[in-house]
């Protein structure tokens, strides 16, 4: 067999749009050919930069691929359609057959096989999208890690990946989610209104050399959650913001 190309690049690429994939209301997968031979250079929890000319204007946004690390032809990012988000919106303008200009990947706060043994992942909405090929990631790798995710959302139906959440849950003894709601719907089990000290602390795995906890989020939430994580004890080389 032919070595695999591994992708990576300063420079923007069109990358073709090959399939569209309804995950909730507004997110949507959409996923990128490469050569039959090739993946991206990434680690779990990298991002690729998707580049645009909008309004006359050049912009860029970060986006982490949804893909599991290594798959070879294809690429995935996940991501939610914005009003305010003038990316995003053009992706979500996007039809199968277009391409999109994208450059990296580049390094973020990625997960590194034997950092830790205990894994806290805080998301708020796509603040999960970093988390998604992370927690594949270990989960199909079978490594001996212990995984605890708590996302927050505003409605049930802003959940991306919910159905997976629960299949993990099931599957896998390792991984365990907790799921926080502003808007909950009647009879809703899990926990209500914004992410809370106590909420860390029971659904976290405590303190020690051997943990580490990936935050994520609407940059407010991440700068609280930060504070409020380290105020419960986890040291700064702890927290990593992908």
């Amino acid at each position: 067999m032919p070595p695999t190309i591994r992708i990576k690049s300063k420079t923007p690429s069109h990358y073709k749009l090959t399939a569209i994939e309804t995950v909730t209301h507004d997110t949507r997968t959409f996923r990128f050919e490469l050569p039959a031979d090739a993946t991206l250079d990434v680690q779990p929890g990298d991002f690729l930069y998707v580049h645009a000319t909008l309004d006359g204007k050049a912009v860029k946004r970060a986006y982490t691929p949804s893909s599991l690390p290594g798959v070879t032809g294809f690429f995935d990012l996940t991501v939610k359609r914005y009003a305010t988000g003038i990316v995003s919106k053009y992706l979500h303008d996007q039809q199968t057959g277009d391409t999109v200009l994208m450059s990296g990947p580049y390094s973020g706060g990625h997960w590194v096989d034997g950092m830790a043994k205990r894994v806290g992942f805080v998301a708020g909405g796509t603040g999960i999208t970093p988390m998604i090929a992370i927690i594949r990631w270990i989960l199909t790798k079978k490594q001996d890690v212990e995984l605890f995710l708590i996302f927050a959302n505003k409605t049930e139906s802003d959940i991306i990946f919910r159905q997976e959440w629960e299949d993990n849950t099931q599957q896998f003894p390792n991984f365990h989610c907790h799921h926080v709601l502003e808007q909950p719907p009647p009879g809703w089990s899990g926990s209500t209104g914004r992410m809370t000290p106590d909420i860390l602390r029971q659904h976290l795995p405590d303190p020690n050399p051997n943990t580490c906890i990936f935050l994520c989020g609407p940059p407010p939430m991440v700068d609280s959650l930060e504070t409020t994580l380290k105020g419960l004890g986890y040291p700064e080389e702890a927290i990593i913001l992908p």
